[in-house]
């Protein structure tokens, strides 16, 4: 019987590739042919996450979370998704995350931007230079913590996510939390302190204390891009940041 083959859209292929590099996958294992592969191995190569038609739930109503063995293949899951049929046509490239994979910290905002979505790492902007100076002064580097976004892609316009948005990447930000097992995260600004502890609060009532995540302790702060517009707030951020340094045993 003639094997039928999809023409492949090159353009797509590159970005996909692009995105992939961005996360840290270096090696794409090799296709063997299906009839060769257990039952097993056909569900785990064949993710069912790019074709649905919305984020599985389980009987409760909660998101079924991704079951990605490693963040290599959670970043290709993540490249291939398409359920926010706006954001898969309007992304340049998905971004991932950035940093050390077994980090003890965890910075997350809530989603690309313009920078971002154009080299595919999180917080390179004006942004992600000031987050760089306040992980710098708390005396760690990028490398040291990691670094991701509630969402996967870029908003158009940058917008705020929108509800059905951050649900449909929430089994992909689940899943890479457990992967790297932090013990300590720290959500910059609301959109992402609301999203992970599923609250309403403001920031402000959230900021200056820590909140627990299925163990994890979570400290919420100001978002960088909020600080570039109102400088008064980098006091309270640091404020937060000695909070967080002191728990984690870093002398200031």
């Amino acid at each position: 019987m003639p094997i039928m083959t999809t023409p492949i859209d090159p353009i797509a292929l590159r970005q996909r590739l692009e995105s992939l590099r961005r996360a840290g996958v270096q090696h794409l294992p090799k296709p063997r042919a299906a009839e060769v592969l257990s039952p097993a191995e056909t569900k785990m190569a064949r993710p069912t996450k790019k074709v649905s038609a919305a984020t599985p739930e389980d009987s409760r109503g909660e998101v079924v979370v991704s079951s990605a063995p490693t963040l290599e293949i959670l970043a290709s899951e993540v490249a291939g998704c398409t359920l926010c049929d706006e954001l898969a046509t309007t992304r340049s490239q998905t971004v991932f995350g950035v940093g050390n994979p077994r980090a003890r910290l965890c910075f997350m905002g809530e989603a690309p931007g313009a920078d971002e979505d154009r080299t595919g790492i999180p917080f390179v902007g004006r942004a992600g230079q000031l987050l760089t100076k306040i992980i710098e002064a708390c005396k760690l580097s990028r490398d040291e913590v990691y670094i991701l976004n509630v969402l996967k892609c870029r908003p158009p316009g940058n917008r705020n996510p929108l509800p059905q948005e951050s649900h449909n990447c929430r089994q992909f930000l689940l899943r890479q939390l457990q992967l790297i097992e932090p013990e300590f995260i720290c959500c910059l600004g609301a959109v992402a302190a609301q999203n992970l502890l599923e609250t309403t609060q403001t920031i402000g009532k959230l900021r200056g204390e820590f909140h627990d995540y299925h163990g994890i302790r979570v400290l919420c702060t100001y978002h960088p891009a909020y600080l570039l517009r109102n400088p008064a707030a980098k006091h309270d951020t640091w404020a937060d940041m000695k909070i967080l340094m002191k728990a984690m045993g870093v002398e200031l």
